[in-house]
């Protein structure tokens, strides 16, 4: 039976003996593709990225598991590190990472939801090809639609008050943030703690959330339960001393970044010693300048001492028998909050410590942690109250490092209402609202960009769906279900009773939504899909 085989792409050859054989290899060149083959291609790559995340959206949304190449694990439902730590080598599919990134960076919350809407858009996007209508018409009529989208999101929109006296609206949009967390058995108790930290460190007046002034720090051991917030600063330090008090009321601290040894030349050099009495000159050198440094702190009225940097062993003692206890190593980013939270300066030469640069906080003790060595330096009562801590524990290291990720997204939500306090309602409430207006504006349009823009309405659908799917309910019923609900009361707040409470109500559910986060992603899946619909060839460049 013979077979057809391109000469181009064979190659005849022999063996030892003379017999001849042919080896068969594909084309030098693959043809590439262009137009529209192309866009159908770079759809497909981004759903699938989309279809791997959808199933984490929501309260009942299902968990990743990430393998580092060194075998590291993460397990995580937040979109913007899975996509991140995914290894994805398509182009487009790229694209879609920093969709995700750009909405982490920008509002911090929603990051799986905008990712869902895009993957929605674009399957649209495919079905609008198959009828002949022209990318760049797709792409006029879903920018269209999304301004018909985000105006009605503005006007579904509900003011919510709340002052330092009362929380209640803020705590119940972080308790929707976390709704889909692993920390989600105990989110009453972290909603709290995001909260009263963002309340620490906002300027209410600005309507501005410095997070600099906020750290999260977690310590393996105990449970989710036993996470606190701390008014001041945690360091993962102990004194550096064994013998040093575990305690100090009412500190003075010396925030220093000179190290506690003898001044050398900034030049390369090197002391030559000869006899015994060169040693003792300069054993006694050092001891001297070790009295006066420690003098100096003394002197401004310094009753502890943080380091940037180490310090030996003689220095160590030193500093015990005058009973000046010291922290060394610590970093710079700590060194820094300590001095913000305590109203330090950080002082870069002994000469210049006076009484008015020093650090005052109402205790600074030692935390111990079960029967292990581990010990924990907390500042508390700082003369700045804004600076604060949260300390998260966990059974291991990835549940803390998710509940990390889950406090970081409370907080980003929290943050969001103090810059514009308006809300929109979860559940896909807000997305089945939007849907049901593009709709009505798209009847009213005879040209053909209508057909975009009830593509766009369909594809906002998608999140109510996957919402219900993965609550274990019947998406299209459910959907069918809110919608008509929806046309028949006029009411924006019907949404997917996820979690089985018997009120498809999300204002009574407390399911809220920061308005700029919805709003925002609106505009940037639909920027990426027109982005996604103009690219039609994909050219690999070589550098000269």
């Amino acid at each position: 039976m013979a077979a057809n085989i391109d000469p181009n792409s064979a190659v005849y050859a022999t063996d030892e003996y003379g017999r001849p054989f042919i080896i068969v290899r594909e084309g030098q060149q693959k043809s590439r593709l262009s137009g529209i083959a192309a866009i159908r291609s770079h759809i497909l790559a981004a759903k699938t990225v989309s279809n791997i995340i959808k199933t984490s959206l929501g309260p009942r949304g299902l968990d990743k598991i990430l393998i580092s190449p060194d075998g590291d694990i993460t397990v995580t439902n937040d979109g913007a590190t899975i996509l991140d730590q995914m290894a994805v080598e398509h182009q487009i599919a790229k694209l879609l990472v920093q969709l995700s990134q750009s909405q982490d960076q920008e509002i911090g919350d929603g990051t799986t939801g905008v990712v869902v809407l895009a993957g929605a858009l674009l399957e649209q996007c495919e079905q609008l090809l198959d009828r002949g209508i022209h990318p760049i018409r797709i792409a006029d009529g879903f920018e269209r639609a999304c301004a018909v989208a985000v105006q009605h999101l503005d006007d579904i929109s509900d003011t919510i008050e709340f002052s330092l006296d009362n929380v209640s609206n803020l705590k119940k949009t972080a308790m929707t943030s976390l709704g889909s967390k692993i920390v989600s058995k105990c989110h009453e108790q972290y909603a709290d703690i995001a909260v009263n930290a963002v309340l620490s460190v906002a300027d209410l007046e600005r309507k501005d959330v410095d997070f600099e002034l906020i750290k999260v720090d977690g310590k393996v051991g105990g449970s989710l339960e036993d996470t606190i917030l701390v008014k001041g600063v945690v360091i993962d330090k102990d004194m550096s001393h064994p013998q040093m008090p575990r305690e100090v009321k009412d500190a003075k601290i010396a925030i220093l970044t000179c190290a506690f040894e003898p001044p050398r030349p900034k030049t390369k050099h090197h002391i030559d010693i000869t006899s015994v009495e060169e040693y003792e000159k300069l054993k006694a050198y050092e001891k001297e300048k070790f009295n006066l440094m420690i003098n100096q702190v003394k002197d401004s009225g310094a009753n502890l001492v943080i380091c940037q940097w180490g310090f030996d062993d003689e220095a160590n003692h030193l500093l015990l028998q005058n009973k000046l206890p010291a922290v060394r190593w610590v970093g710079g980013p700590e060194i820094e909050l300590i001095a913000i939270a305590t109203n330090g300066r950080i002082v870069p030469r002994f000469e210049d410590l006076s009484p008015e640069k020093l650090g005052k906080a109402g205790i600074v003790r030692e935390l111990t942690f079960g029967t292990t060595k581990d010990r924990m330096l907390v500042i508390e009562e700082c003369a700045n109250s804004r600076a604060v801590t949260i300390f998260v524990r966990g059974g291991n290291k990835m549940i803390i490092d998710e509940a990390k990720r889950s406090i970081h997204d409370a907080m980003c939500a929290v943050r969001n209402l103090i810059r514009d306090n308006r809300v929109v309602y979860g559940g896909g409430a807000a997305e089945i609202s939007c849907s049901l207006a593009v709709a009505k504006v798209a009847d009213d349009i005879s040209s053909i960009e209508q057909y975009a823009m009830r593509a766009f309405a369909d594809a906002l659908d998608a999140t109510p769906l996957a919402l219900s799917e993965n609550s274990g309910l019947s998406p299209i019923e459910t959907l069918a279900k809110v919608k008509a609900e929806q046309v028949l009361t006029g009411n924006s707040k019907l949404g997917v009773d996820c979690l089985g409470r018997g009120s498809n109500d999300m204002k009574d559910q407390h399911v809220y939504d920061p308005l700029i986060s919805k709003r925002q992603q609106y505009l940037l899946a639909t920027q990426l899909v027109k982005m996604i619909l103009k690219i039609d060839d994909v050219i690999t460049t070589y550098e000269q």
